[in-house]
């Protein structure tokens, strides 16, 4: 199980960005994580996800705090991919950093073995975050942070990465955090549904 206890997060000591949150995402679970933009939930997602520190509380993973080293098994996907991949590099050395993937994992993602060839400017937004998640799909993953992850993108884009994203999920047992300012997306997607803005005075479910 994933734990957040009453962490918080600010710039400086007179304005949190947001304040002793508290939540759990069980194996297998898919919870949304609804609010509007400009809240703070990026900002969230980052802490829950090891790439800032909160400022109080704590984060534990299955019984054990995430360590500073190694792959963390909360893996991160935002909503441009292009701001994570090296613009200079194939879409093969993009794969290849994060390790080895079978040709059935990348077909299941809907990943074309002619795109290793190419680099992230010609793609689209939507092929590239199909790379974003082959990464954060590794073995040592147990929980996925979706941030707007199909915001960008059009219609059928959307609706196929998440049919994909849903089925990996329910396979390999992982519990998924979905962020958004969509309603509607999470009520489709997701076991249960928290508002950001009144975490802090205890959770609100829809």
């Amino acid at each position: 199980m994933l734990k957040v206890n009453n962490i918080s997060f600010g710039y400086h000591r007179d304005y949190w960005i947001f304040d002793e949150i508290s939540l759990e995402l069980k194996p297998g679970e898919v919870l949304g994580l609804y609010g509007s933009s400009g809240i703070g939930k990026t900002t969230f997602a980052k802490v829950v996800a090891g790439y800032l520190k909160a400022d109080k509380g704590s984060i534990v993973v299955d019984g054990k705090t995430p360590l500073q080293k190694g792959r963390n098994p909360v893996q991160l996907i935002g909503q441009h991919p292009e701001k994570t991949i090296n613009p200079r590099w194939l879409m093969k050395q993009v794969l290849k950093e994060s390790g080895d993937f079978s040709a059935e994992f990348l077909q299941e993602l809907g990943i074309s073995q002619e795109w290793m060839q190419r680099y992230p400017s010609q793609l689209s937004g939507g092929e590239l975050q199909r790379f974003c998640l082959a990464r954060a799909l590794v073995p040592e993953t147990r929980y996925l942070i979706a941030d707007e992850m199909t915001t960008m993108l059009d219609a059928i884009t959307k609706a196929q990465i998440w049919e994909t994203v849903l089925q990996l999920v329910e396979q390999h047992q992982l519990g998924m955090l979905v962020i958004s300012h969509e309603l509607s997306l999470l009520e489709k997607t997701c076991d249960r549904i928290l508002d950001f803005q009144e975490l802090s005075g205890g959770s609100s479910a829809f």
